[in-house]
């Protein structure tokens, strides 16, 4: 019988597997790397204020493209949905009455 089957009902158990070996605990003594209070926060700004700067901004005329761009695109959805709403009302109200 071989490790991965199990034994039958009333018959000799499996053997176990041969257990794994510890790993050896390091010789050399911890060294417990704790941040100052608030230090994780104050790196996490720097380095965000760093990435910030790496950042090309737009200027005015892409912004405002940008912003037609949006506002057309929510027009075009807006009267959709409006239009699908007006479009299932009047069906759900042929259906009930």
């Amino acid at each position: 019988m071989t490790a991965g089957e199990a034994a039958l009902p009333g018959g000799p158990p499996a053997p176990r597997p041969a257990a794994r070996p510890q790993p050896e605990p390091s010789r050399e003594p911890r060294r417990e790397q704790r941040a100052a209070a608030g230090g994780g926060a104050r790196r996490f700004v720097s380095e965000s204020w760093g990435e910030l700067k790496k950042v090309e901004w737009p200027g005015q005329s892409q912004l405002i493209q940008g912003v037609v761009v949006v506002l057309i695109a929510c027009l075009i959805v807006g009267v959709f949905l409006y239009t699908c709403d007006l479009v299932f009302k009047r069906l759900v109200q042929q259906v009930f009455t």
